[in-house]
């Protein structure tokens, strides 16, 4: 049955009675008790490392929320038998969608009404020091929601947190700002969120990191570097201190046309108009570089830049304001070293969607045609480079059919080597097994995606101590 949410809540007793109106919903929160162990153990090699059975945690693929092109609404199901779970009808179109910092809740944002809303996909972990407790229960709307900045426009995560960046508007007058919330603090309704107010607005982004804040600068028009003063080209060090973040540092090296950024576990990169500046942190102290451009890159920019915590490299693209052509280059920041991709598109193709798989041990290319291009690291004379190392044909459309303004959109599971691709034509999601390069399952829909993301308790990587 379908149940009907609104995301702006007038008041939370008008939510409350709304919601225990539709007494269809099923909730299950599993409690239970712990089982004795025994001194002995016979342990089985060949047991699936995600199947549990300590009476604490859950053995599950997890969820996927789905957005309609041709609706406001939000879809969300069960990954483990592909069951619709609930439909919750969104205030406004134009949505963008992601998951929260710990996979929890599916981030709602509309830009242009300054909101973000929150959708429990109802599955979590808590840690209660002598074991893991995982949660399940049926996917519910937040009363909570993010409506003070102006114009949310980059959202980044990193190790549990989540920088909302705000543009603000030159047209109102509403200066740039910044948010870092967390799970915790969309679950019990954190009213007052810690971040950065500035006196100007800008097309900025900031990158979370502990007790830092990695957040950029836009300086008075006459001593900007870039060329579209709306972007900043310079990047602050914030610290927290005492519930704010207070200004510590500014990095010397400027980054014209600022644009893109990500993190691993030693670097901080940001995308520039001449190049990336590279943040390196040394205790409570960021030293910074420029790795120039290469001559591939040619006049464009580097824009877009992903980032694994485990992957030594970053993947830039570079590409022109308006989009068309694009140069991908592989990032060493150790060796402050870039390359162009050995690899290119097929001839009509565009790239639509880029990821990091859970661990970082591929990058995943989805295309315009409908194909979904695996690439693994490898190790060269003692220098990591990605090669190509499957492709899946991800559709039997015609890929002329695709609905006006829509394309192929994917997520990446959090707790398996599995993607998971919307096809708007086919009005399906196919599982991708990352190793295998097959598709797995289908999940069939009665409208168009336009955009997925996995909710779901994360896999713990073991591979290192942070």
């Amino acid at each position: 049955m379908k149940k009907l949410y609104q995301l702006k809540l007038i008041a939370l007793a008008i939510s409350t009675t709304f919601i225990t109106a539709c007494g269809d919903a099923e909730t299950n929160i599993v409690e239970q008790d712990p089982i004795v162990v025994e001194d002995e153990h016979d342990h089985d090699d060949d047991d699936d490392d995600h199947d549990h059975d300590d009476g604490y945690t859950i053995s599950s693929l997890g969820r996927l929320a789905v957005l309609a092109g041709d609706s406001n609404e939000a879809s969300f199901f069960d990954l483990d038998d592909n069951a619709l779970l609930d439909t919750f009808v969104l205030n406004d179109e134009s949505n963008t969608l992601s998951a929260s910092p710990d996979f929890r809740y599916a981030v709602i944002t509309n830009r242009t009404q300054d909101y973000l809303g929150f959708i429990d996909g109802g599955m979590w972990r808590e840690d209660h020091g002598e074991h893991l407790h995982d949660y399940e229960q049926g996917p519910a709307f937040s009363s909570y929601e993010l409506t003070s900045g102006s114009r949310p426009t980059h959202l980044m995560t990193h190790d549990g947190q989540l920088a909302i960046f705000y543009d603000g508007d030159a047209d109102s007058g509403a200066p740039a700002s910044v948010e870092v919330l967390t799970d915790s603090d969309i679950t019990n309704a954190t009213p007052t969120l810690p971040g950065i107010s500035y006196d100007i607005n800008m097309h900025g982004v900031a990158e979370p990191r502990g007790e830092h804040l990695l957040s950029t600068i836009r300086r008075d028009d006459a001593d900007n570097t870039s060329v579209a003063k709306v972007l900043p080209d310079q990047v602050g060090v914030y610290h927290f201190h005492d519930g704010e973040y207070e200004l510590e540092q500014t990095l010397e090296v400027t980054c014209p046309d600022l644009h893109g950024a990500a993190q691993n576990h030693d670097y901080v990169v940001f995308g520039c108009s001449d190049g990336v500046l590279l943040a390196h942190q040394h205790d409570d102290e960021y030293e910074a570089e420029k790795i120039a451009n290469i001559a591939a890159v040619g006049d464009l920019r580097i824009g877009s830049i992903y980032g694994h915590e485990d992957s030594e490299t970053f993947i830039g693209v570079a590409s022109g304001h308006g989009g068309g052509e694009a140069v991908i280059v592989t990032i060493n920041p150790v060796t402050a070293q870039m390359e162009e991709l050995e690899w290119q598109l097929a001839d009509g193709a565009s790239a639509v969607s880029y990821s990091f798989s859970a661990h970082g041990e591929h990058f995943l290319i989805l295309d315009s045609l409908g194909f979904l291009n695996v690439f693994s690291a490898h190790d060269h004379d003692g220098e990591m480079h990605w090669e190509l190392e499957g492709q899946v044909d991800i559709t039997e459309q015609d890929i002329s059919t695709m609905p006006e303004g829509m394309s192929f959109s994917m997520t990446v599971a959090q707790n398996g080597q599995f993607a998971y691709v919307a096809d708007p034509i086919a009005q399906h999601v196919v599982q991708v097994h990352l190793e295998d390069f097959e598709i797995e399952s289908e999940l069939e829909l009665t409208f168009a995606p336009s955009a997925i993301t996995w909710l779901g308790i994360a896999e713990e990587d073991e591979g290192h101590d942070h």
